[in-house]
């Protein structure tokens, strides 16, 4: 997408706010969206979940203010051929930058066949965005990375199943952009990462169809890589050490079986070359025709190889019931999580050498990687929220100190008239933080989010958004807070 392109786009959308509007067939129209939005708190930090869950347009830092323009044009699901193109900016007062450029992309389609260049916002769609606490690794808490994705995004029946069987799947490479963020922000006196580059790769399975029968089935696997870019101060030494780049480096990021050469460092010779991390995701969901939906689904989480098998098959994971009722005015929706992390393949961890050729895969340090960042961008982590992000770290180390942890999660909406509805979200996490830097004493802390949205039908497409929440606990402090939000969408 072209500078021209996408200044038109939010010209538009500018345009479109002050009144000067073009009507047009759907298929054919640009969508825009502007906000404008604060969040006031008090105490330690900005609540938990006004800042989690929003791909990293949001704030750990209390008491802060944004304003966001966005507009764009949306695919045709119905032809076999198409387009879309996105742009999304904002400016901030007290997030981690002043400008925010969020999404920039542009995408095409042939029939089940996709591309997609750019930033633009996307999840595993695994779990419910609206209630659950997050996807293992593919969530939207982080802000996005720009990359080259290319696969069928969207489930695609498989010939000759007569619809029972789908997939979809998809291969990607990036780069982070948080260069400019980490450089102001982390300690030198421990290691960090910079050019890191990004590959991501899924495959998924659904087995069933709701319209013939209700049951229907999921099975997919995310795997995830960093390579490339340089490291800093490795092993104390306080000397940039530049990670490969060259074609092997790329090849090794999407099939991550194999230790890397003589001119990588560390264990990286004996392991494998990167940081290589993933989930596989599994569900079965009754859906009935009066309205009544039941989905259980699980996610095990996997770092390197010891449990991308199965190698070590012990209870770490996230365990969700998803529940949908028929059409009433009180409760729409009700999900349940168990996120338990805390044993991560065992206490034990010796990689074989060339003196002592035996291994024991233990000490998996979910997230955390002794050569890059870990698997945040931006401070936050591309995973759950619930493993608390970088940013809370007064150090200022790129790590992710609480990551053995035990958590329960409760979320709830429903929509009490047409232009009401709520949802409610109410968290408790213990963490005993890492096997490498352990709490002396295990922190707890309950968070919790009530949010209200008003959509007036004599006012079309605009929204205002209102929300209460706090942490309470030694985990993330003690803090109390609210936010309001106004959001103009429509066509142009």
């Amino acid at each position: 997408m072209t500078l021209k392109y996408a200044s038109t786009l939010l010209l538009g959308a500018l345009m479109t706010l002050t009144g000067i509007t073009a009507r047009a067939e759907w298929n054919d129209s640009i969508r825009y969206r502007a906000e404008i939005g604060t969040t006031i708190a008090g105490g330690q930090n900005n609540p938990l979940w006004l800042n989690a869950n929003r791909y990293g347009f949001s704030s750990t830092k209390r008491n802060n203010l944004w304003l966001r323009l966005a507009a764009f044009k949306d695919m045709d699901e119905e032809k076999p051929f198409s387009w879309g193109a996105g742009i999304d900016m904002g400016v901030a007062y007290r997030f981690e930058s002043i400008f925010m450029p969020q999404q920039l992309y542009a995408e095409v389609r042939y029939r089940c066949l996709d591309l997609l260049v750019g930033a633009k916002e996307i999840n595993d769609g695994f779990v419910c965005q609206d209630l659950s606490s997050g996807s293992l690794t593919q969530g939207w808490n982080a802000r996005p990375i720009p990359q080259v994705r290319l696969g069928v995004f969207d489930y695609a029946n498989v010939w000759g199943c007569k619809e029972m069987f789908a997939m979809k799947g998809y291969i990607a490479y990036g780069m982070f952009t948080d260069n400019w963020w980490v450089k102001r922000w982390a300690n030198p006196e421990y290691s960090y990462a910079l050019n890191t580059l990004y590959c991501s790769r899924a495959l998924y399975f659904r087995f069933g169809n709701a319209r013939k029968f209700p049951l229907e089935g999921e099975l997919g696997i995310v795997v995830d890589s960093q390579f490339g870019g340089k490291t800093w101060n490795q092993d104390g030494n306080k000397t940039w050490i530049k990670n490969p780049t060259d074609f092997k480096a790329w090849v090794r990021a999407m099939i991550p079986l194999a230790a890397g050469d003589d001119n990588v460092i560390g264990g990286e010779r004996y392991n494998v070359e990167g940081n290589f991390l993933g989930n596989w995701s599994m569900s079965l969901k009754w859906e009935d025709p009066s309205g009544w939906m039941v989905r259980l689904y699980y996610q095990h989480f996997f770092e390197d190889h010891s449990m991308l098998f199965m190698e070590y098959p012990r209870h770490d994971g996230l365990y969700g019931v998803h529940g949908r009722l028929p059409k009433n005015p009180f409760v729409s929706e009700v999900l349940y999580e168990y996120l338990y992390a805390k044993d991560q393949s065992g206490p034990v961890y010796w990689d074989h050498t060339d003196n002592i050729n035996y291994q024991i895969s233990g000490r998996d340090e979910y997230y955390d990687h002794y050569i890059f960042n870990g698997w945040q961008h931006w401070g936050q982590p591309i995973a759950n929220p619930l493993f608390t992000a970088p940013l809370y770290n007064d150090n200022h180390r790129m790590y992710l100190l609480s990551t053995r942890i035990r958590a329960h999660h409760l979320g709830f909406k429903g929509d009490p008239t047409d232009q009401l509805s709520y949802r409610v979200l109410l968290s408790h996490t213990r963490s005993w933080g890492t096997y490498y830097v352990p709490f002396t004493d295990p922190k707890s802390n309950f968070s919790w989010l009530a949010e209200l949205k008003y959509h007036p039908k004599k006012l079309k497409g605009w929204e205002a958004s209102f929300s209460l929440a706090a942490d309470h606990g030694s985990l993330l402090g003690n803090s109390f807070g609210g936010m309001l939000s106004i959001a103009k969408t429509g066509w142009f």
